[in-house]
C-alpha cells in the first residue's frame, strides 16, 4: 500500500519518469473470464496483473451518475412489455430494461422525473434536504475507514455528481436544452439545491479531514464534443462550482494543502478542457479514444494537466501486436512527462480475451 501511495503522490506532483501506478478503470469482461476458468473474481485480476489500489480514497454520499436522494425513489416495475419491462429506478426515471436484467447493456431512459417546476417541487426538491432522516448514517463507519487510510499516508478526496450530470439525471439530456431557454430560473433553483447539499455534506467531512481533491462526475461530452455550450456551462454550472470550491478551500484545516479539481467525462473532452480550467481544473479522465482523444497530443497541448485513461479498449481485442503498437506509442512519452495513469478509457469490453488483457497489463508493468 505504501508503494501505491507514493506512486499516487508522484502522479499528482507531475513527477517525470516516476513509476506508473498500475490501476484499471473496470471490467465488462468478468463474466467471460470467470466462465472460461481464468479467474474467480476481480481480486484474482489484481493479483495476476499487479493492479494497485490508488493512494486516494474518496468520500461520496453526494451521488455519482444520479443525485443523492434521501430517500431514493421506490424501485418498481411499472409495465411488462414482453421481453422488456419498464422500471422506475431509484432516481425516479422510467427505464426500459431486458426482463430480469439490470446490468451489462445500455438501458433506454423513457422518462425523467423533472418536467416542470411542479414536478421539481413535489417529487424531487425535498429529497435533497441535508437534514433528511438517515442522510449521515454512513458517516461513523466511513470516518473510521478514512482515518486508517490517512494514517497510512493516503490522500483524501471528495467525489460527487457534477452539475450537468445531475441536471441530466433529473430532466434528461434533451429537455435540459429546452429548459435553459424556457425555464432558466428552474435550472438555477435545481443547481442551488445541488450546491446547498454538496456544501453542507462536504463541510461535515471537513470537520475531520483536510481534502486533497474534489472530483466531479460530469459526463458532459459525447463523441463529437460537449452536450451544452461553454456559455451555458458558465451561466448554469460555474457559479455554483466556483462557490463550492472556494468554500471547501476556506474550510481546510491545513491551509497549505493543495486542493486538486478533477472532472470526469466520456466523449470528446478536448473542447471543454480550457473551459474547465477557468474554474481551476487540474485533472481530467478518462479520454475516450473512439471520440478522438489522444493523450499524447493532449499532453503536448496541456503539459501540466493530470490525466488518467487514454488506452483504447477496442485495441485490446485486436491482439498482442496491436496492443504493443499502442503501448509503444503512448507510454514512453507519457511516462517521461509524468502526471499520467494509464487505464482503459472505460470498462474492459467482453470481447477482450483474458490472454490479451494480461499481455496489455504486463506491458504497462514495464513502467512500474
Amino acid at each position: 500500500m505504501e508503494k501505491s501511495i507514493q506512486k499516487t503522490r508522484d502522479f499528482y506532483a507531475l513527477k517525470k519518469d516516476a513509476a506508473t501506478l498500475q490501476h484499471e478503470f473496470g471490467y465488462y469482461s468478468l463474466e467471460r473470464w470467470i466462465s472460461e476458468g481464468h479467474i474467480k473474481d476481480a481480486n484474482d485480476i489484481n493479483e495476476i496483473c499487479g493492479i494497485e489500489k490508488k493512494g486516494m480514497e474518496y468520500f461520496y454520499a453526494l451521488g455519482w451518475c444520479e443525485a443523492e436522494f434521501c430517500p431514493p425513489f421506490e424501485v418498481k416495475v411499472i409495465e411488462d412489455r414482453g421481453e422488456h419491462e419498464l422500471v422506475q429506478d431509484h432516481a425516479g426515471r422510467h427505464v426500459l430494461y431486458f426482463k430480469g436484467r439490470r446490468n451489462g447493456f445500455m438501458p433506454e431512459y423513457v422518462a425523467h422525473p423533472v418536467k416542470d417546476r411542479d414536478t421539481w417541487e413535489r417529487d424531487i426538491k425535498w429529497r435533497m434536504d441535508v437534514n433528511a432522516p438517515g442522510r449521515f448514517d454512513y458517516l461513523p463507519k466511513k470516518l473510521e475507514e478514512m482515518k486508517k487510510f490517512a494514517d497510512e499516508g493516503g490522500m483524501i478526496g471528495q467525489g460527487l455528481i457534477g452539475g450537468y450530470m445531475y441536471l441530466r439525471s433529473l430532466a434528461g439530456p434533451e429537455d435540459i436544452l429546452y429548459m435553459v431557454y424556457d425555464s432558466p430560473d428552474l435550472i438555477h433553483d435545481m443547481m442551488k439545491a445541488w450546491f446547498d447539499l454538496a456544501d453542507k455534506v462536504i463541510s461535515k467531512h471537513q470537520e475531520h479531514f483536510t481534502l486533497d481533491e474534489i472530483f466531479f462526475a460530469e459526463d458532459i461530452c459525447y463523441n463529437h464534443g460537449p452536450l451544452i455550450s461553454p456559455d451555458m456551462m458558465r451561466e448554469f454550472l460555474f457559479p455554483y462550482y466556483t462557490q463550492l470550491i472556494d468554500n471547501v478551500k476556506k474550510r481546510q484545516t491545513d491551509k497549505t494543502r493543495r486542493l486538486y479539481v478533477q472532472v470526469d467525462t466520456d466523449g470528446d473532452c478536448r473542447p471543454v478542457i480550457p473551459v474547465y480550467q477557468e474554474i481551476g481544473m487540474d485533472y481530467m479522465s478518462p479520454f475516450e479514444v473512439a471520440s478522438g482523444c489522444d493523450v499524447v497530443e493532449i499532453r503536448k497541448q496541456y503539459p501540466d494537466l493530470l490525466m488518467r485513461g487514454g488506452i483504447d479498449k477496442r485495441v485490446l481485442a485486436q491482439g498482442k501486436d496491436a496492443i504493443d503498437r499502442m503501448i509503444d506509442r503512448i507510454m514512453p512519452y507519457m511516462s517521461k512527462h509524468g502526471g499520467f495513469i494509464p487505464t482503459c478509457d472505460h470498462g474492459v469490453p467482453e470481447e477482450v480475451s483474458f490472454e490479451n488483457f494480461v499481455h496489455y497489463r504486463k506491458r504497462l508493468a514495464e513502467f512500474r
